[in-house]
């Protein structure tokens, strides 16, 4: 009789009513499990237990019974809110139930109108972000959040679409732009975006890439009319790696190479299947592929985590998330900013030629038929030469040079970021606080609205200087004397020496002509100050070839931004609170900010790439020069445009509350204060912000709390090291100081 009451007892147990998904969810989060805890007690996959609280798939014997048991327990310690209740439903299911699998996060993001700014000022962008594909939820801290799914089917297998699937998902890309390949019991599985996870038949490398191309469904349209869409992108996990015959580690020779040697088995395995790659080879970022058939593109991208793909100064530790976060961490970017392409400036390259493709598809002609031409606001397919005084040091047109030549500020153009530091005055030593804010997005919001060259540069001797002409102008400056500016319309009298100087990264009063890009001549007119330039290097074909780049990367920091707490419409104090420690509510989503905020800065730098080993010698081309996109003069023009915005932020702050700044580095500038926040030393006249000046925010070009020290610790640290102009902007975040060699 005891066995009839256990089959009954399993038999109703079978069918244990569970509460819906939601409701799931909730309450583990509500106890702060995590879905490997549920998953270790319940002695099954994490997979699975993410797969039930989707409703993709429903728990069976024994485990369901089991998990009713946990839900019911929790629901009497957390009881859902009256207004959110829902009456449990029975989810029981039969053994072959299958549901559509979440749709890959859409690409809705497109780029928003070009900014009305004028030639001088980057404006502040404090309206709403265009929308942007929604981050995949994440449960409350401090469960983890992950949406996979146990349920893995072919693609291609007719299903209806849930609910909510975007109208604008490309079928061709369904299962989204990338998958993780992990093993797990001996099986590979691809770990999509959306929490879908696919089988994956394949045995070899040349097999992956062919199921990827045939079945796989990754991919992500292009982001511009004449564009190519991104390829499908493969993250091999270790794991992946052992079962494909890959290393897990570079070795040293290897690592120093960049790549597999020519000779490795899974190479060779390639070419027999008559597959490509790129000149940079089987690499953390390999691209394999077939040359194209007409517009049928045949490549899949390569990330191998394990061999430094994802360099830890920008991914932090996305490297070593589990397959589930990972495709989470990447599908966010991807959906936000691009599919990665590589490095994240290498990713910010390819965004602006993906954004502004260099060739479009003519009109039809006599016989109906459609040529490539050039794609107006492009750069173009033919890369062009810099100017003479824009070539960084070893350039080809420098070759004539005297071997140990040292060019001055009259012979190159020397654009970049402010470092300066200079020692505190008596009143501000009885002050207590030294307290940093930092520009959002600096470089960004340099970019917005920029005018930059297009083609070819022109020299002129003795021009007029035109500030809506970008370009490279040699002109003196020494006369602008910043002890008396115009601000505004007026003048006004400030301390000279308490304020670096716009026109040279150090700060230092320039000594007589030098090159100058065509902001920071054009500020010194705006200072109130006549300007004679004795010759130019200008661009006459030029447009705002960056705008659309900016639009995308705000609107991707942004939304980011949004979902980790910190909005675009805060109070200020509201703002600072929401900030702090904003990282540690998602630490998933934190990384894709600090992602998208390199991919801004690295982008910029890929602009000016210098060359990297393979037996380069001064005078001689390489590789980066044959690039359209190796463009000095507009990665001078950004940065210029971005250290006159901060200066002119300074002089408006002087001039209304009497504070000078005592140290700036880069987008980081400190000031004396006898309270801890911003808020104790920024001015609010009126409850508004001062007009020009800083303004407290999450958007480009607004400010945030950077960090506060005391003023005994900035006068101790530059007695320890004894200089007087250490930069404390370098170390305000948290107090450390390392590097320090005489103040440099």
């Amino acid at each position: 009789m005891s066995e009839l009451f256990d089959a009954v007892d399993a038999l109703v147990a079978s069918r244990a009513p569970l509460p819906p998904p939601e409701e799931r969810k909730r309450l583990r989060a509500a106890h702060g499990l995590t879905i490997e805890e549920v998953a270790t007690a319940l002695k099954v996959r994490r997979a699975t237990v993410s797969g039930w609280e989707s409703g993709k798939t429903e728990p069976r014997p024994p485990e369901r019974d089991a998990y009713a048991r946990l839900l019911k327990q929790l629901a009497e310690l957390y009881p859902a809110p009256v207004d959110a209740a829902a009456p449990v439903q029975d989810t029981a299911v039969p053994a072959t139930f299958t549901a559509a699998p979440d749709p890959a996060e859409a690409q809705t993001l497109s780029p928003g109108p070009a900014s009305d700014a004028a030639d001088t000022t980057a404006p502040e962008n404090t309206q709403t972000p265009a929308p942007v594909a929604a981050a995949p939820a994440a449960a409350p801290r401090p469960a983890r959040a992950t949406r996979t799914s146990s349920t893995s089917r072919r693609p291609g297998a007719k299903q209806a679409a849930p609910a909510g699937t975007p109208t604008g998902t490309d079928p061709r890309f369904e299962n989204g732009p990338l998958a993780v390949v992990d093993v797990e019991d001996g099986k590979v599985l691809a770990y999509c975006t959306g929490g879908l996870v696919l089988d994956v038949p394949a045995k070899s490398i040349p097999a992956l890439v062919d199921w990827t191309l045939r079945e796989a469904k990754l991919g992500q349209p292009k982001l511009s009319g004449p564009g190519k869409d991104a390829d499908p992108l493969l993250v091999l996990t270790e794991a992946a790696l052992e079962r494909y015959g890959l290393p897990v580690a570079l070795a040293e020779e290897e690592r120093l190479a960049g790549r597999l040697p020519e000779g490795h088995k899974v190479i060779k395995q390639l070419v027999r299947a008559e597959w490509k790659l790129t000149k940079r080879g089987f690499g953390p970022w390999a691209r394999i592929y077939r040359p194209a058939q007409g517009s049928e593109r045949a490549c899949v991208q390569l990330c191998i985590p394990s061999w430094n793909a994802l360099d830890t100064r920008h991914w932090g530790e996305a490297g070593q998330l589990p397959p589930a976060e990972l495709t989470r961490v990447l599908g966010v970017y991807a959906s936000r900013v691009m599919t990665p392409r590589g490095s994240t400036a290498v990713t910010g390259l390819e965004l602006m030629t993906a954004l502004h493709p260099p060739t479009r598809a003519s009109e039809p002609d006599a016989d109906g038929k459609r040529h490539s031409e050039h794609n107006p606001g492009s750069l173009g397919k033919d890369p062009v030469d810099c100017a003479p005084c824009e070539a960084p040091d070893g350039h080809p047109l420098l070759k004539d040079l005297p071997r140990f030549h040292v060019r001055g500020p009259a012979e190159k153009l020397f654009e970049e970021a402010c470092d300066w530091a200079r020692p505190m005055t008596d009143a501000e030593c009885t002050l207590r606080h030294l307290v940093g804010i930092d520009v959002n997005m600096a470089f960004a919001a340099g970019a917005n609205g920029l005018t930059v060259g297009l083609g070819e540069a022109t020299h002129v001797k003795a021009p007029a200087f035109d500030p809506k002409l970008p370009g490279s102008w040699l002109v003196d400056l020494s006369h602008v004397d910043l002890a008396k500016v115009k601000v505004g319309k007026e003048w006004v009298e400030l301390d000279g020496s308490l304020l670096p100087s716009p026109f040279t990264p150090t700060g230092a009063r320039p000594e007589g002509p030098a090159w100058y890009a065509t902001p920071t001549v054009a500020y010194a007119v705006e200072l109130g100050y006549e300007v004679r330039p004795l010759e130019a290097w200008v661009r006459y074909e030029n447009g705002r070839y960056l705008d659309g780049w900016y639009n995308r990367l705000r609107d991707a920091y942004l939304a980011t931004m949004a979902d980790l707490g910190v909005d675009a419409d805060l109070a200020p104090a509201d703002f600072l609170a929401a900030i702090e420690g904003y990282r540690k509510r998602d630490p998933e989503l934190a990384i894709v900010v600090s992602a998208i905020k390199a991919t801004v800065k690295g982008g910029l730098g890929k602009l000016r790439e210098r060359p990297r080993g393979e037996g380069w010698r001064p005078g001689e081309p390489w590789r980066a020069l044959s690039r359209p996109t190796w463009r000095p003069d507009i990665r001078a023009a950004v940065i210029s445009r971005t250290r006159i915005n901060l200066h002119r932020k300074i002089v408006k702050h002087a001039a209304f509350t009497g504070q000078y700044p005592v140290a700036i580095l880069s987008d980081c500038v400190v000031y004396a204060a006898d309270g801890t926040s911003p808020l104790d030393f920024l001015p609010y006249p009126g409850g508004r912000p001062l007009p020009g000046g800083f303004k407290l925010g999450i958007n480009p070009g607004l400010v945030k709390h950077e960090g506060t020290q005391s003023v005994l610790w900035g006068e101790e640290v530059r007695d320890r090291f004894d200089a007087p102009e250490l930069n404390l902007a370098r170390y305000i975040k948290d107090g450390t100081v390392t590097d320090v060699d005489n103040g440099e």
